[in-house]
């Protein structure tokens, strides 16, 4: 696993790995990192050729400040604060060796620039003649400012690659002008057989082949660095709305998702996870003071995730190279990349991301509603439907009557886009808006989950006793009395207007199990008079009274078989001839009597 690396006090090397040819040299690199903590003493043998000359080099403050040691062929992170530049160092210890030095800028562009410092010929030969004094060698080495190999600006994954390098000390400097940043580093001696990255097919872009309101599919080339070289790779799918990134590290910074993207450590306390018990070094051995240990307490409250980001989504998705990402907004563009991720070394490498706008939703066509006009309206199960209202004439209320046939309905209402309703609504409901001078009324109805609705649904600025609808009370349930039941006869009771209607009653004889949910399957709740059998109406009258709380009739149904149960019906009929049915009431006669 890649190992970490911060400033000098606590920089990490990895643990030894095995290559084809045998073990490669990660000791020295390894050891350079104890020597830089204080632990010269205890150090196994450096890969130089005076093993003096770079003990007394790695001791050499104005050169190794802030710094850290490499590690040949594995990949670490670090943290840059802003304006300040950090190094990080390596030895190539023999001339003609191939080098590759690959950073990885993730939240800011970095400049960063390789310098090689030659060490003196008489340590960097065949070791024939004496050195100089260790103190002159150290001089030399310190004054010289060394050659510039490379340079660079910008926030891309950018390698130097050389296929022959002359023997010395290597000095990467990062610098990020921005803002604090994080990045990662991968040098290796070894390019040609190392594979530290997925290598991208010969056509490394990302296809949108799907194309939906809320979902896109994107397909991609394989990369061969799983199917060719057997290496475990999965790849994931990292979706935002604001640009595409250049890397996985850049997309996690924005995340904040992966515990390896942390904040800042605190001064004094900047360690990474370097296994020092694996090299047979305990925390008191090398110096560690209980408050600087790396299970310290302290320490790992410095190690706090970022909170999440909303708007930026990663997906790890396996080995599949076609996938439909969903749930996304209709009408909005979407940027999308894919990062193909070696699983066992958790390196990555980018496909060229692509970006998409999903499809509008479905354009509603709005329906005109008319003053004082019923309208019939049909919705979809989860459908919506959108309803205008702008009344000519200047108004002080809008009367809205909503008349749900079947299932419930939601009723959103909105005057000039300021939200004036938002209801469920089932059965008959009278709603009592204010009004304004030149003002549009925008109605949204939007069907249940169960299935279809139809409705009926009446805006209007006109007085009661010009309306279709007739007017209702605010209670429309019928109340049975008990004790007036008979065996072949039934009192019931229901409330009225001040505006006089025609009041219908129909029964009907059910079955003793007939429930409530049984009436509300078989039933159109918009279905009049009309649609009743002759046999089943009882009567019809006239009704209001100009006070409201003596507006109550009653009547009593006869001729009923004992011991049945029975549905009755009131209507109330409006001028226009549209009616409105109270809720049904289920009474039963008496058996004896």
């Amino acid at each position: 696993t890649p190992c970490t690396s911060h400033d000098a006090a606590g920089s990490g090397a990895c643990a030894p790995r095995m290559m084809g040819s045998g073990m490669r040299h990660y000791t020295g690199w390894s050891v350079a990192l104890l020597v830089l903590l204080g632990l010269g003493s205890l150090a196994q043998k450096l890969p130089t050729r005076d093993e003096g000359l770079f003990q007394m080099q790695i001791r050499d403050k104005s050169l190794f400040h802030d710094s850290s040691v490499i590690p040949d062929g594995a990949e670490i992170s670090g943290y840059l604060f802003r304006d300040t530049p950090k190094r990080y160092y390596f030895v190539v210890e023999e001339d003609n060796t191939p080098l590759s030095v690959t950073v990885t800028p993730c939240d800011a562009p970095l400049e960063w620039k390789l310098i090689l410092q030659e060490l003196p010929e008489e340590a960097s030969g065949e070791g024939s003649g004496e050195p100089e004094p260790l103190d002159q060698q150290k001089q030399q080495v310190t004054v010289d400012e060394g050659t510039e190999l490379f340079t660079y600006k910008g926030n891309d994954v950018e390698s130097y690659v050389a296929t022959s390098t002359p023997s010395g000390l290597y000095q990467l400097e990062l610098l990020s002008t921005e803002k604090d940043s994080n990045f990662k580093v991968y040098a290796t001696t070894t390019p040609e057989s190392d594979q530290p990255y997925p290598e991208l097919p010969y056509d490394p872009r990302v296809d949108v082949t799907g194309l939906g309101r809320t979902t896109v599919t994107l397909a991609w080339k394989p990369t061969p660095t799983g199917s060719l070289m057997g290496q475990p790779v999965q790849y994931c799918v990292v979706i935002n709305k604001e640009h595409n990134f250049k890397s996985m590290c850049a997309a996690e910074a924005k995340i904040s998702a992966d515990d390896a993207f942390v904040l800042p450590p605190k001064p004094g306390r900047d360690f990474t996870s370097f296994d020092f018990a694996h090299f047979g070094f305990v925390p008191s051995e090398v110096g560690f003071s209980k408050d600087r240990s790396l299970t310290s307490n302290k320490i790992s409250r410095a190690y706090t995730t970022k909170p999440r980001a909303a708007d930026i989504q990663k997906l790890c998705i396996g080995n599949k190279n076609i996938f439909t990402v969903s749930g996304l907004k209709p009408d909005t563009q979407y940027y999308f990349d894919v990062f193909a991720v070696n699983s066992a070394t958790n390196t990555s490498t980018a496909y060229v991301g692509t970006f998409a706008r999903t499809k509008e939703e479905a354009r509603q066509k709005t329906v005109e509603l008319k003053d004082g006009k019923v309208s019939e309206v049909y919705i979809k199960r989860k459908g919506s439907k959108f309803l205008r209202f702008a009344p000519v004439s200047s108004h002080q209320r809008v009367t809205l009557f909503v008349h749900t046939c079947l299932d419930a309905v939601q009723v959103q209402v909105r005057r000039d886009g300021k939200l004036l309703l938002s209801q469920n609504v089932e059965g008959i409901r009278q709603f009592q808006l204010r009004g304004k001078p030149k003002a549009k009324y925008l109605i949204r109805l939007r069907g249940s989950r169960k299935g279809a609705s139809t409705l009926k649904i009446l805006a209007t600025t006109k007085p009661s006793s010009k309306q279709p609808f007739p007017s209702l009370p605010e209670d429309m349930r019928i109340k049975a009395f008990d004790k007036l039941r008979t065996c072949s006869s039934v009192t019931v009771a229901w409330l009225g207007t001040q505006d006089r209607n025609k009041y219908c009653i129909y029964r009907k004889e059910v079955a003793d199990n007939y429930g409530e949910e049984q009436r509300r399957r078989e039933q159109n709740q918009c279905a009049g008079p009309e649609t009743r059998r002759k046999s089943e109406k009882v009567l019809c009258k006239y009704f209001h009274s100009p006070n409201l709380q003596k507006a109550v009739t009653t009547e009593t149904v006869t001729g009923l078989e004992p011991g049945k149960t029975y549905l009755l019906d009131v209507y109330v009929v409006g001028h226009s001839g549209h009616s409105v049915r109270y809720q049904s009431k289920l009474v039963k006669t008496r058996k004896y009597c």
